[in-house]
């Protein structure tokens, strides 16, 4: 359940993403906004654990039970190992997920179906993909390819969503935020924002859960999951939105 749960907890990489679309959009409420987005994660977290509480994990908890050591001022040779130990993980196992992943984008947005260069993104297999699920995000409120694009590429790593718009829209990052709002208004922005906080996490955390569950089709579940509620709720948002702002 802590696996499951953990995703809806925002990463720091997805401050980027809330940095362009609260400047976008919300220029006088920024703190407010990010404080939300941040508030809803905690909340999604809490009503998930509830509902898998008395479904999938239902039953009498079983106790943990660790004795902690004695706590010692590490030496700096302990430091220095236990940052290199983490490290060398993260190269071995999440790095070369996230370099074949972002290998993959590469060569999505940079070849067509017939495998010639494109010089324009739009014409890639990449956004022939984004316009093909862009449907899915209709009832969301943000209809756009380049959105559903921009959470393809986010798959990789959440930093890309605003790289990838700014490839898409032929805008410099500096220029983002006009280009945004010819794609977004404040309500989708918001729903977007929504989906981008739950949606299913990077590849890496992908690879991080499959090797603690040991199951690729326990990661797999783990992706619909954290995608379905994330349209849910995004779902909710605009349409709550839309009634409140008609």
């Amino acid at each position: 359940m802590t696996i499951l749960l953990t995703p809806f907890m925002s990463c720091s990489a997805k401050l980027p993403i809330y940095a362009m679309f609260t400047v976008a959009f919300f220029p006088n409420h920024r703190a407010l906004v990010m404080i939300a987005l941040y508030v809803i994660g905690i909340l999604m977290g809490i009503i998930s654990g509830l509902v898998l509480k008395g479904t999938v994990f239902h039953g009498k908890p079983v106790p943990f039970v660790m004795e902690l050591p004695n706590y010692r001022m590490p030496s700096a040779k302990s430091v220095a190992l236990l940052i290199w130990d983490k490290a060398r993980d993260f190269l071995t196992r999440a790095f070369t997920v996230i370099f074949m992943a972002t290998i993959i984008i590469w060569f999505l947005q940079t070849f067509d179906t017939r495998l010639n260069v494109v010089a324009d993104s739009a014409q890639s297999m990449l956004a022939g993909i984004g316009r093909l699920i862009a449907p899915v995000f209709v009832p969301l409120g943000f209809s756009d390819w380049r959105a559903s694009t921009a959470l393809i590429t986010g798959f990789t790593a959440k930093e890309a969503v605003v790289s990838t718009f700014a490839v898409l829209t032929g805008t410099s990052v500096s220029n983002l935020p006009a280009a945004l709002s010819a794609l977004f208004t404040p309500l989708t922005a918001w729903s977007f924002l929504t989906f981008t906080l739950l949606y299913t996490p990077c590849v890496a955390a992908i690879t991080a859960v499959k090797r603690e569950m040991n199951s690729v089709k326990n990661a797999f579940a783990m992706v619909l999951y954290q995608s379905g509620i994330a349209w849910i709720v995004a779902f909710l948002v605009y349409h709550i939105g839309a009634l409140i702002y008609r």
